[in-house]
């Protein structure tokens, strides 16, 4: 076993493949950007296909080989399971899949791990059936889970080969010009999908919308695109905010809200000009809502806000108090429509918002950030992936991204969500490095990490209860009593990336 630099044991095997992580930019260094093979299109040639079966065999799809997909439609999602139900009764076995992220919706590749289809996996996150059918050892060969910007970056560096991206469009013509504001089945910012289409040796577009030529405004272009696919539904666009854009009236969740807007106001970052990303959970929108009224009244206006983008956030662009959006996914159907008609609404790609290898992300502006998390500990290290069973059950997102780069990085939670502690001595899994994260915010009070000095001289006179993160904890426990430790196994199902490249954790069965 190797320890990296939050005291996590890796297996050698994995560290010596990997490397371990050794603190937040230790590993970042100058490399060659991946290459791709391209397949010429000649005057006269169609792209149009007829069927997913018939792409599949014009991109040449062999065993072994790598696969993407995009998650933009979320809970929504069709492509996925339609690709890879097409594949498997096409015969293909071993295939490893890259998709941005897993949802609910995907729990058919249960059955395609256990047929032998797929047997390898990255992705940012894992849910519901499969994620649990993860954590009991279902897979040979254990899961990267890779943070957005980590998998911006693995792409681009070439640890993740893609041999064929299958992306789900909501509009393209037959020649591949793709976006995500018309059709059927509108998803907005195709920011994750982008980054595939550009590295992916071939790229196949699969929509339910086909537009005439040229169709504008054009995110994925017609020189990333090697054929067409038109299919009856690409997605269902009500599962696309499904679980995520919901609002609250729990008096819990309005509490850590409003004392997190105290702490924001109270920062030196409020001031006109400033950036911003929140989340998507009740509690993050409620922060949204006592931020405008706070910029309303102080006559406060951001640059910008960053990443995935609900309809709070064009609230704010159309009233004058955000003056763009940067947009890398939308979580709601007016986030989609304010992308294709609002001039300062933008749309980015996933290495461009998150990256940690290349020239400058658009993080690395952000001052402040607003995120969830399952569980903290004493070390101000924070778990999004497993629950208080040890299950896999969540993602990665940008949380280990936004989290290091931003100028104040705050995690709201409530202290005891059911009667588990979400404050804990050691979280079940490390997703984002306790150097990342300044401030923490429950609805008992705040703790500012020890080492921000100049936040702890700021937040002096703040008329919020502060306590250390120790005492946070045992503010839980004594609700709740110390939390059982969970018996894991010994075989490795998940492997964590940080956002680097390197392991910052593992995960074994349970």
């Amino acid at each position: 076993m190797v320890k990296n630099r939050v005291n996590r044991e890796i297996p050698e095997e994995f560290a010596e493949k990997y490397n371990v992580y050794a603190g937040e930019t230790a590993n970042i260094k100058e490399y060659k950007e991946s290459s791709r093979t391209i397949s010429p299109v000649k005057p006269g040639e169609t792209k149009l296909l007829a069927s997913l079966q018939e792409a599949i065999e014009k991109v040449g799809l062999k065993d072994g080989m790598t696969i993407s997909f995009h998650h933009h439609f979320r809970e929504g999602d069709y492509v996925l399971n339609m690709v890879m139900d097409v594949i498997a009764e096409m015969g293909f076995k071993n295939i490893s899949i890259a998709p941005s992220s897993i949802a609910n919706v995907h729990a058919p590749l249960i059955d395609h791990i256990k047929n032998g289809v797929v047997t390898n996996i990255t992705s940012s996150g894992l849910r519901d059936e499969l994620g649990a059918a993860i954590s009991s050892g279902i897979m040979e060969n254990p899961v990267v889970i890779r943070s957005h910007g980590g998998r911006a970056r693995a792409i681009v560096a070439g640890d993740i080969k893609i041999d064929v991206a299958f992306l789900g469009v909501p509009s393209s013509d037959e020649y591949g010009n793709a976006n995500g504001v018309k059709g059927k089945a509108v998803c907005g910012s195709l920011g994750y999908a982008k980054v595939d289409a550009k590295y992916a040796d071939k790229v196949v577009l699969i929509t339910d919308s086909l537009q005439k030529y040229p169709n504008t405004p054009i995110s994925i272009p017609q020189t990333d695109v090697d054929y067409v696919v038109e299919v009856d539904a690409i997605g269902d666009p009500s599962g696309i905010a499904k679980g995520a854009t919901r609002f609250t009236s729990n008096p819990k969740e309005l509490l850590i809200a409003e004392y997190a807007n105290k702490v924001i106001t109270a920062s030196p970052y409020y001031k006109t000009g400033m950036s911003f990303q929140t989340g998507t959970g009740g509690a993050s929108l409620a922060v949204s809502r006592f931020l405008k009224e706070s910029m309303i009244k102080d006559n406060v206006v951001a640059g910008f806000a960053l990443g995935g983008i609900t309809n709070q956030m064009v609230e704010l662009l159309e009233e004058g108090l955000v003056e763009k959006l940067l947009d890398v996914q939308d979580f709601d159907a007016p986030s989609g429509v304010s992308l294709g008609s609002n001039e300062h609404h933008y749309e980015i790609d996933a290495n461009f918002y998150a990256s940690a290898s290349n020239k400058g992300s658009a993080i690395n502006q952000l001052n402040i950030c607003i995120l969830s998390a399952l569980e903290i500990d004493t070390n101000f290290n924070v778990n999004v992936m497993t629950g208080s069973d040890g299950v896999i059950r969540g993602a990665a997102g940008g949380h280990p991204d936004t989290a290091m780069a931003s100028d104040m990085t705050m995690i709201i939670s409530p202290l005891i969500r059911g009667r588990i502690p979400t404050i804990v001595d050691e979280v079940n899994t490390v997703i984002t490095p306790g150097d990342s994260v300044d401030v923490v915010v429950t609805e008992v009070g705040i703790a500012i990490n020890p080492k921000r000095e100049d936040l702890l001289e700021a937040f002096k006179s703040l008329k919020i209860p502060q306590f250390t993160i120790e005492e946070l904890k045992e503010k839980a426990y004594a609700v709740v009593g110390n939390p059982k430790p969970i018996v894991y196994g010994d075989k490795v199902v998940a492997l964590i990336e940080y956002r680097d490249g390197t392991l910052i954790d593992v995960v074994k069965n349970v």
